[in-house]
């Protein structure tokens, strides 16, 4: 099948996880989501990256955003891998792994890649908003975690930018100054949308300030 792309509908889907059958679409109800996967239980780089997940709940929670992970492993693999989990990364599991034995949900979101390993999963992540369509798809490779203070950065400028007439330049982070989309030229809606003013550096790269989003 097609590789997904941005904007496209994440498949729905019902599988077997660690807290139960997931009904994908019905689980993440209007909230955003982070679905994370994982070539195999008992791996070091994935054993870290949940346990780093489980300890960003109250991140996750404040931007309305629920984490779901996959494996191809059965559950009853999963259910040990999570005791190592907590064990050594100090923390407890608090969001579902998916046991995509199958290959079900790997199919669906093109997580095989023959030139990669033609049974496991390759390492994508994808955020999904509340309409279910794909706004980030990041894969990466076996041997390089991932770094979740990107996540964050990328879930707070996808939140800010899809209520304002705004995009994230650079680096950005929240409470930094954003640019104003090139479409937006209408002077009283300028003034209307961005009583505070702005900075135009070209007619293309305006400069405004907006507060930070809500903690």
């Amino acid at each position: 099948m097609p590789s997904l792309r941005l904007g496209d509908l994440a498949p729905d889907f019902e599988q077997a996880s660690t807290e139960g059958p997931i009904s994908f679409h019905q689980w993440l109800g209007d909230s955003w989501g982070v679905l994370f996967s994982h070539p195999a239980d008992f791996t070091p780089v994935c054993t870290t990256e949940l346990g780093r997940t489980a300890k960003l709940k109250d991140e996750f929670s404040r931007r309305n955003v629920k984490a779901i992970a996959l494996s191809v492993d059965p559950l009853d693999k999963h259910l040990a891998w999570i005791a190592d989990i907590n064990d050594t990364q100090g923390t407890e599991v608090n969001f579902p792994i998916l046991a995509d034995a199958d290959r079900r949900v790997s199919e669906l979101y093109d997580l095989i890649h023959p030139n990669a390993s033609a049974t496991l999963t390759v390492r994508s992540l994808f955020i999904i908003d509340p309409a279910k369509k794909v706004r980030l798809i990041i894969t990466y490779p076996a041997s390089t975690g991932r770094n979740f203070n990107e996540i964050l950065r990328v879930i707070d400028s996808l939140q800010l930018t899809e209520y304002q007439s705004v995009a994230t330049p650079a680096d950005w982070q929240d409470g930094d100054d954003v640019v104003i989309v090139p479409s937006l030229q209408d002077p009283e809606l300028l003034k209307q949308k961005f009583p505070q003013g702005f900075e135009a550096v070209r007619p293309y790269l305006r400069y405004t300030t907006l507060p930070r989003q809500a903690a």
